[in-house]
């Protein structure tokens, strides 16, 4: 059996939103909510890295020459 491709960031966030809040809802027996649970911290481990990894490619493309870390404001407002 093939493994699955993991989802993209926007897909586990989205499908980390819907575990949450049915969790939230309390209407799930036991062994469902364990199984949403533990689904939702896989989700959450994986989106976690994600950001980790875009972190270390950000630092590493505002790396001067030298490898210092070039720091420089963004700004979302003006794009």
């Amino acid at each position: 059996m093939a493994k699955k491709a993991p989802p993209s960031f926007e897909k586990a966030v989205d499908e980390l939103e819907k575990i949450v809040k049915s969790l939230e809802s309390g209407d799930l027996p036991l062994e469902k909510a364990l199984e949403k649970f533990e689904a939702g911290i896989k989700l959450s481990r994986y989106c976690s890295e994600k950001l980790d990894d875009a972190e270390k490619r950000v630092t590493l493309l505002m790396a001067d020459e030298n490898g210092e870390t070039i720091e420089k404001s963004f700004d979302v407002e003006s794009e």
